[in-house]
């Protein structure tokens, strides 16, 4: 429904109806969002603590080494978690709803 849709009740008026499917939707957006939100955190945080488990060493050593190298892992390793939390975030997210965004 567009904000400018024309009831019965008068121009510019909106039925009780149409602001209970507004609301209803709202929520389901909100609830939706909400998930989304909860499951990517929790990615973000087992994402750190596995490359801090598995590189955190060698990106310790890289860092007082060769600066520049460090650098560009370190835009790698941010880009990477980008693309691949939000791909599983995603995949998690349709194999829960059971449909497809």
């Amino acid at each position: 429904m567009t904000l400018s849709h024309r009831t019965a009740n008068g121009p510019g008026k909106r039925s009780d109806f149409d602001r209970k499917t507004v609301k209803a939707e709202a929520r389901k957006t909100l609830i939706s969002f909400s998930i989304e939100l909860v499951v990517y955190a929790l990615l973000v945080v087992a994402y750190f603590f596995l490359v801090l488990h598995f590189l955190g060493d060698w990106l310790a050593h890289l860092d007082k080494q060769h600066i520049r190298l460090y650098a560009l892992v370190s835009i790698a390793l941010i880009i990477g978690q980008a693309v691949v939390l939000e791909s599983v975030t995603t995949f998690l997210l349709r194999l829960l709803r059971g449909r497809s965004e």
